[in-house]
């Protein structure tokens, strides 16, 4: 174990954004719990850190509040507390026009996305008020699309803009908890959900473009600075993006 002997939490731990914070977070000495929906892309992770008991492997599913309840327990059963949840786990719906988005994917997104996202904030709050010392930080992700929207995208961008209300909401609530919250929002990573990218996406002119991406790594270390913060500091809203991808401006 390294000198950082915090715990943290990473949901959606098993591929892109979630999987380079956890190794970030790994690197660094903390104990990480990776959660996901699917055990092997967790078990690869854990395998990929050579951090051995430092990473515990908790397959969940964010939608079901027993499943949260569950890794919550696991997590202080196995390493005494939670100091830092990555509430990372998301997905997007297909994107087609928004009146032809089947009720099935609108609900399955918020199901996860906003839903989920507050199902870990609530268990984080209950585990963290409670601990000794007490207190912990707590990082949404966001994604730019909680400010912006890309076109055909109505179900993740409407959570994602619900996201950016929950993190001021539970900032302010948590104070008096000493739990700090925050939220990344992230552009152009290289994950394999936004490999498109790269071959041309539409814009909001109409036209397909291709889009520059960066290193998911920088978004690792990114997390992994929020997570270090004294608690008496917060990174209220922290945007990462490709350089000249088009989000700034018309362009």
């Amino acid at each position: 174990m390294g000198a950082n002997a915090k715990v943290a939490i990473v949901t959606g731990a098993g591929s892109g954004i979630g999987k380079a914070a956890a190794l970030a977070l790994l690197g660094d000495g903390y104990r990480v719990v990776l959660a996901g929906r699917r055990r092997e892309p967790l078990e690869e992770v854990k395998a990929a850190s050579a951090a051995g008991d430092a990473a515990l492997v908790l397959p969940t599913d964010v939608r079901s509040p027993e499943s949260v309840r569950a890794l919550f327990d696991g997590a202080v059963q196995a390493f005494g507390r939670v100091d830092v949840l990555f509430n990372n786990a998301g997905v997007s719906a297909q994107g087609v026009a928004l009146e032809d988005l089947p009720l099935e994917q609108w609900q399955n997104v918020v199901d996860i996305n906003l839903t989920g996202m507050f199902l870990c904030i609530q268990q984080a709050f209950r585990v963290m008020k409670s601990q000794t010392p007490r207190g912990g930080r707590i990082i949404n992700n966001g994604s730019i699309s909680a400010t912006t929207p890309r076109p055909n995208s109505i179900a993740y961008t409407a959570t994602k803009h619900a996201v950016k209300g929950m993190t001021k909401t539970a900032a302010l609530d948590g104070r008096k908890h000493d739990i700090a919250v925050g939220q990344i929002d992230v552009g152009n990573a290289a994950t394999e959900m936004a490999m498109r990218m790269a071959t041309g996406v539409p814009q909001a002119n109409g036209e397909i473009a291709v889009e520059p991406l960066m290193d998911v790594n920088i978004v690792g270390q990114s997390v992994l600075y929020m997570a270090n913060l004294p608690l008496e500091a917060n990174v209220l809203f922290h945007t990462v993006m490709a350089t000249k991808m088009p989000f700034v401006g018309r362009g």
